[in-house]
């Protein structure tokens, strides 16, 4: 890895990873590829829901793409989580090994959206360790309502498009995470323990519009519910005309 080279954002088109790779293009670090990784099922290490529409997102803020499909995920899925989230993290972290030959320079270092999960965290500290390149995590720790506001401040755009927590109920599906948003989280925070950005998996987003894109991404969709749970099925997406 070389101090000089390319940085490499691991990013999913949702809030945390959108702005993990908006506050790296501010700090003028020279990112020159997205990773999306596409696991089959559920992940203990990545962000699940419309994976698929970063390539629309990636077009939209003008970085090329890199997907890591399921394929490259081994067929049988560990039981235990520990086992489970080396294993989901091999096929990246080949894929990272490639672009370190690849790119020019190769790879300075990675972004993450990371909050609050040391799950996550730790295994993505390690693999940049064993890549030689450094982690950029700008929400590592943060204050989740500091952080929230700073993305509404910036301009960013943000659909929920899964819920999957006591309290959010099917009406949060599309809904704009806005400034109402925000104060009902904060009243169901106070009531249920439901986190203001949705950590663990609690709702699930996707950034449609911010500075950094040059066409906002249209959505349409219909809505899947399932008792306590549900998420937006996307029937249709595009770039909005410039």
């Amino acid at each position: 890895m070389s101090d000089n080279g390319a940085w490499v954002s691991l990013f999913s088109g949702g809030k945390d990873s959108s702005w993990a790779l908006y506050r790296a293009l501010e700090e003028g670090l020279d990112v020159r590829r997205l990773v999306t990784v596409h696991p089959d099922g559920d992940s203990y290490m990545y962000h699940v829901p419309a994976t698929d529409l970063a390539a629309l997102a990636a077009e939209s803020i003008g970085i090329e793409l890199l997907e890591v499909e399921p394929d490259d995920f081994e067929a049988d899925a560990a039981t235990d989580s520990s086992v489970q989230g080396d294993d989901e993290l091999e096929p990246l972290e080949a894929a990272l090994q490639d672009l370190d030959d690849d790119l020019e320079g190769g790879i300075a270092g990675v972004t993450a959206g990371a909050v609050e999960s040391e799950y996550q965290t730790s295994r993505i500290e390690g693999m940049c360790d064993r890549l030689g390149c450094e982690l950029f995590a700008p929400l590592w720790q943060e204050d989740p309502r500091k952080l929230a506001n700073a993305m509404l401040e910036a301009g960013f755009e943000i659909e929920i498009i899964q819920v999957a927590a006591h309290g959010l109920d099917e009406s949060w599906l599309g809904r704009t995470l806005d400034r109402a948003a925000l104060a009902d989280l904060e009243r169901l925070n106070e009531e249920y323990g439901v986190h203001v950005l949705g950590e663990g998996g609690e709702f699930e987003t996707l950034v449609v519009d911010a500075p950094h894109m040059d066409r906002r991404i249209d959505l349409e969709y219909e809505t899947e519910w399932e008792g306590t749970r549900g998420r937006l099925r996307i029937t249709d997406a595009r770039l909005e005309d410039a």
